[in-house]
């Protein structure tokens, strides 16, 4: 199983650690084009701090996370599962989990970045700012600039097994699965159940900031409990038994992923 998430605006300082080894990165496939995004951000950011914080769509207050990624090349990297915080994050919890969920993690878990590319949670990478919907001044809009590459290295990464995708719409479409590949393919929304008090009639809306908490939980419960799904009617089954209500929405046409709708009742 791969199990495809999306990074964190907010992320935990960079440390003391060793600087960034490229080459050492998982997809060694993305290299060429990580180095590209790379060269282009930190020239940015080091020549003209206002120009790279319109580029980077930064607020005023943000204009700090301009000289972070100054330092790209140079500052401390500390594994990606460390570095990504937030809501989902949180609610995964990876530095709680047991030793055999974390190797199950390092395993499984692949972080889409406008940045990066994608890595594995284990990766060693710097603290930095710049989402997959920026456009840099040469190499244009980010999610074309990292789809051919990702067509490549994301289905190879997948092999022959469960490939379920709880990326957010910006991070999605910088790859998405094909043919034999996204019938293997799971998406997930979150949908909270409440009731009418005047009609007693159940009505359900999408969630947003709770959303991700679920999806953390969601995989936190599949790493914990060494589930190993190889199809996505065996994920619904294996999600059902961890106390989950899922409703599964099957392809209406071959060459389609599978829609999952984990129903809440409780967003917290």
């Amino acid at each position: 199983m791969l199990v495809l998430l999306p990074p964190s605006e907010g992320k935990a300082s960079s440390g003391r650690g060793a600087p960034l080894k490229l080459e050492s990165l998982s997809l060694p496939g993305l290299t060429a084009a990580r180095e590209a995004v790379l060269a282009e951000l930190v020239e940015l950011c080091a020549a003209d701090e206002e120009r790279a914080r319109r580029v980077l769509g930064l607020s005023e207050g943000l204009r700090g996370e301009v000289a972070k990624n100054v330092e790209l090349r140079t500052a401390g990297a500390r594994p990606a599962g460390q570095i990504y915080t937030g809501v989902l994050y949180d609610a995964l919890d990876l530095p709680s989990l047991d030793a055999a969920a974390k190797r199950r993690a390092a395993r499984s878990l692949l972080v889409f970045s406008g940045l990066w590319g994608a890595v594995r949670t284990g990766d060693r990478i710097p603290s930095y700012r710049c989402s997959m919907d920026v456009k840099l001044p040469r190499l244009g809009a980010l999610g074309a600039h990292w789809r051919p590459a990702l067509a490549e290295a994301v289905p190879e990464a997948a092999g022959g097994g469960l490939l379920l995708d709880l990326r957010s719409s910006s991070y999605a479409a910088a790859w998405k699965p094909q043919g034999e590949l996204a019938a293997r393919t799971a998406t997930v929304r979150v949908l909270h159940a409440q009731i009418d008090p005047a009609t007693g009639a159940q009505k359900r809306s999408v969630v947003s900031h709770f959303n991700k908490a679920t999806k953390g939980r969601l995989v936190r419960d599949l790493l914990g409990a060494g589930a190993a799904p190889k199809n996505p009617a065996a994920l619904v089954a294996v999600l059902r038994d961890l106390g989950h209500v899922v409703e599964a929405r099957e392809p209406a046409r071959a060459g389609q992923p599978w829609a999952l709708d984990v129903v809440v009742t409780q967003i917290h």
